[in-house]
């Protein structure tokens, strides 16, 4: 009897253990499983950032130095600094950048990711960073004044080929739409009158003109507004909260308008006035 009561003890002993090691590696893996973004980076010391890397001005490499540069990679530089971390940058096609952020191959894109509610039932992401929209381009002479591109009904509009703009141009009517390769051939076109306005983005348009010596001028902007921020992986909220401080401190401080001035004249983190 004596036997049979401790080889029943043992058994319940290593039951007990059993069970006991089982809830251990269950929390543990819980544990693991919840980790927050925030947690991981901190414990790294450094934050993976993706971008393009060939997409002036916003991200590219120097010439010069071979190492990144652009107003999206100043943006980083100082969000990792606030954060207390070492910017890794990881540079990616446009084409599998997102994946690669499902498939955890870094913390974060950096790469004026358009805020979309297609794109954020995937991702979580940061607020707003940089906003932008269409907008005209016209010579420094012209006194017209365009609410839309339906108020350019007669005349010619200067676009890039196979872009978004030439697709927005194209469908207002009356507009006659002249395609070119790239922006320098349509603004020569445009200050020289072949044409009577071009279109591209704000940012863009920004970049250009501040780098331009053509007598041209920023027009209306002439539709939606989309705003870019920094997408991460869901479920991460202590990383969200941080991250949304970090570009509260430097929108607060000035240097997220001095970099956006440097890249662009213009403060393009805040809407248009």
């Amino acid at each position: 009897m004596a036997s049979i009561v401790n080889v029943s003890r043992r058994r319940s002993a290593s039951t007990a253990v059993k069970l006991a090691a089982l809830v251990f590696a269950s929390s543990f893996a819980l544990h693991a499983v919840a980790a927050d973004l925030l947690d991981t980076v901190k414990a790294r010391g450094t934050l993976k950032i993706a971008m393009e890397g060939t997409y002036p001005p916003f991200n590219f490499k120097d010439q010069k130095s071979g190492e990144l540069s652009g107003y999206d990679v100043d943006v980083a530089k100082l969000l990792a600094a606030k954060l207390g971390l070492k910017p890794e940058f990881v540079t990616s096609e446009w084409s599998g950048i997102l994946a690669g952020l499902a498939a955890k191959k870094y913390d974060v894109i950096v790469n004026q990711v358009g805020i979309t509610a297609k794109r954020q039932e995937t991702f979580d992401f940061s607020e707003p960073y940089t906003i932008s929209s269409p907008q005209l381009v016209l010579r420094k002479a012209d006194t017209a004044r365009y609410a839309s591109l339906a108020d350019l009904k007669g005349k010619k509009v200067g676009v890039g080929q196979g872009s978004a703009f030439e697709a927005q141009a194209k469908a207002a009517p009356g507009v006659e739409v002249k395609s070119y390769p790239a922006a320098p051939e349509y603004l020569q076109d445009l200050a020289i009158g072949r044409v009577d306005a071009a279109l591209n983005d704000s940012l863009m348009v920004a970049y250009l003109l501040k780098n331009s010596p053509l007598p041209l001028k920023a027009g209306p902007r002439v539709g939606a507004s989309e705003r870019m921020g920094i997408p991460f992986v869901k479920g991460n909220p202590q990383f969200k909260a941080a991250l949304n401080k970090a570009l509260a401190d430097i929108a607060a401080d000035g240097s997220l308008s001095k970099a956006s001035v440097k890249w662009f004249g213009v403060d393009v983190s805040k809407p248009a006035p």
